[in-house]
């Protein structure tokens, strides 16, 4: 009987994977993990839930114990390894994520999420996304819900960065997709007028301001008071406005929208009035560089009454207001899926809404610094919002696009017009174009292809008709001085070089002798054509010329097989004697002083053997050029051994001779 194997222990093997993690993290190195797994026994997944057990472990001691930041990464990158390697769960450095954040504090939470930064790329990875994309989402909002607003403004902008990084586009956990408003955002102002200081403020600035001397306030100084006249009404009514851009569906009801339009005609006004100087704002600049310093952003406005006359006179401030307004017209007119039909605004609202926008975008350019580029990138940003919106309004369709199926749509043929259908169908039975011009073109002559043929379209005169002046000019007894020659006239060269191109034979030959000019060359040419060229008088045959042809005719058929045999083959008699020759070409091939190399290209060539006989005693040919004689390959057909195809080449040399 063979051994029962042994069980698996729980106690046992947390033991041995705690102590395996600790030299891991002594060595970082994974293999101490590896090699446990490996011996111990058990299921793959009883060791993987011991393993994340102990990992838990030894952070939880190393949390009490208070160790450092470093060492508790170590733990959660060692969780990693064990992930790839598929030792643990994937879910393992996602919980061991939470747990150090829910314990530590948030000074050292920063360093532990900086980590998390750095290993995005892991998370989105196929082995993890999965598994702790939940765990990442509940982890981060447990963190915003620690994190205030005002004071951790930048680690919480972080935590934002990584979830828009970590999630795709489309995924739905980070779409309002209902368009709903943060209605908690609440802008707390003081609402009791008698409780305010503005009116007393104006008054003893006024008075301080009667005290001072002519004289007094140095030139470097300016007067730290605004010149925009602030009361409570207009620090109340500036401020009511936030309630407005915070829950933008008050404006579609009748008394909330005439509340909102008598509070922005007002603030609006202020601002087209007092309007900043550009000076004053890039020196402001210019010290704030000089200085070093930096803009610093509140996540919430400050409404204290003193600093009411400071805010309105920051450009900043008002490009803010400003782009809130234009948010919440954007709102208001545009298309949105879950809005309720009852919110549509009227003509008159639309009317209005037009032109603030205008107004507004105006007063964008206005405000230094830079006022005209930052309106128009912020005209472009929003006009992208568009985009989004119709986007959303469509459900979020994904931005990745299937693959299309190989099969292509069928196209539809259009039928072509049959020849009968426009063929003779005109008066004396004409082919109709379609046009008269081209109509009468086409029927010049019945057939056409009998037109193209005909000698009237012959347009290219023959040497000698076109040479036949030149010639005779050329003739030293015609006494034709040279510039009342032909050639010397350059459009008559250019036309003599394109017929002699196409029609003459020397035109194309090398020489040696160099012409300066181009009648020189023709001049040349005609002197020669003159001599080849025959006289008029030659071109008729006499008796005497046909007497003798008959008696070269009659030599001809008088000749001696041997002097026959001299001549070189021909192409009929290659034809005839390579089926004769069929599979023995190979045998004659090396006595025909064929190379080795070009017997295996005749093979490569063709699979027939007859075509391969007519390939070699072509090769043959154009290697002996002349000496390619019916004679010359009896003699190699006898060398070669093959006397009977020697015999029956010579036969048939002497019966068609």
């Amino acid at each position: 009987m063979s051994p029962t194997p042994p069980l698996f222990s729980l106690p046992e093997a947390r033991t041995r994977f705690t102590k395996s993690t600790r030299e891991a993290l002594n060595n970082k190195n994974i293999k101490p993990l590896l090699n446990t797994f490996s011996q111990l026994p058990g299921s793959e997944n009883e060791k993987k839930c011991t393993l994340d057990q102990a990992f838990r472990g030894v952070l939880e001691e190393e949390i009490i114990n208070h160790s450092s930041c470093e060492n508790v990464l170590a733990i959660i990158s060692l969780a990693i390894g064990g992930v790839t390697e598929g030792i643990c769960t994937a879910s393992t450095p996602f919980v061991l994520l939470g747990d150090v954040l829910d314990c530590l504090p948030l000074d050292q939470c920063d360093t532990i999420f900086t980590f998390v930064e750095k290993n995005v790329a892991t998370w989105k990875s196929n082995t993890f996304y999965s598994a702790g994309k939940n765990y990442l989402l509940r982890m981060c909002n447990d963190l915003l819900r620690r994190l205030s607003k005002s004071q951790n403004t930048v680690f919480c902008g972080r935590i934002q960065l990584f979830l828009a990084r970590l999630f795709p586009l489309s995924e739905k956990s980070g779409l309002n997709l209902q368009s709903q408003f943060n209605l908690e955002n609440v802008t707390v102002f003081n609402t009791n007028e008698q409780e305010s200081t503005l009116g007393q403020k104006h008054m003893e600035d006024r008075e301080e301001g009667m005290d001072v001397e002519e004289g007094e306030m140095g030139d470097d100084e300016a007067p730290t008071t605004c010149s925009i006249p602030i009361d409570y009404n207009l620090y109340r009514k500036f401020w009511s406005l936030q309630d407005y851009f915070r829950n933008p569906v008050q404006c579609y009801e009748k008394i909330s929208w005439k509340t909102f339009l008598k509070y922005s005609e007002e603030v609006l006004a202020v601002f087209k009035s007092y309007k900043l100087d550009d000076t004053q704002a890039s020196r402001k600049k210019m010290e704030e560089l000089k200085t070093g310093g930096e803009h610093v952003y509140f996540a919430k406005f400050l409404t204290s009454e003193k600093l009411m006359d400071l805010q309105l006179s920051d450009s900043n401030f008002r490009r803010h207001i400003l782009l809130q307004y234009l948010i919440l017209f954007q709102y208001l007119k545009g298309q949105v899926k879950f809005k309720s039909s009852n919110y549509v605004l009227t003509d008159e609202q639309s009317l209005w809404i037009e032109d603030t926008t205008k107004s507004v975008y105006q007063l964008l350019s206005e405000n230094p610094p830079d006022g005209e580029r930052f309106s128009k990138m912020v005209e472009h940003i929003l006009n992208t919002e568009e985009n989004w919106n119709s986007w959303k309004n469509e459900g979020c369709p994904s931005f990745v696009k299937e693959r299309t199926s190989d099969t292509k749509p069928t196209r539809v043929v259009r039928k072509r017009t049959a020849p009968e259908d426009f063929l003779g169908k005109g008066p004396n039975k004409k082919i109709l174009m379609g046009n008269e011009e081209l109509t009468r073109l086409w029927n010049l002559c019945p057939d056409n292809m009998e037109a193209c043929k005909s000698e009237t379209r012959e347009y290219m005169p023959t040497l000698e008709e076109f040479f036949e002046e030149a010639i005779e000019q050329a003739d030293p007894e015609n006494m034709v001085e040279n510039e009342y020659k032909a050639v010397n006239n350059s459009n008559y060269g250019w036309r003599a070089l394109r017929l002699l191109a196409r029609r003459s034979p020397h035109f194309f030959q090398p020489t040696n002798q160099q012409f300066k000019s181009l009648p020189e060359y023709l001049e040349n040419m005609v002197i020669k054509l003159a001599k080849e060229l025959p006289p008029p008088s030659e071109e008729i045959k006499t008796g005497e010329d046909e007497d003798e042809e008959d008696n070269d005719a009659l030599l001809k058929e008088n000749e001696s097989p041997d002097v026959r045999r001299d001549k070189p083959v021909t192409g009929d008699q290659i034809e005839v004697f390579a089926n004769k020759l069929g599979e023995q070409w190979k045998i004659l091939a090396p006595y025909l002083e064929m190379k080795d190399s070009e017997i295996r290209q005749i093979e490569c060539d063709s699979e027939d053997m007859k075509m391969r006989a007519k390939q070699l005693l072509v090769a043959w040919q154009d290697q002996e050029g002349v000496h390619a004689t019916p004679e010359n390959l009896i003699n190699a057909l006898n060398k070669s051994g093959l006397s009977d195809l020697a015999e029956s080449l010579t036969n048939d040399n002497e019966t068609n001779s």
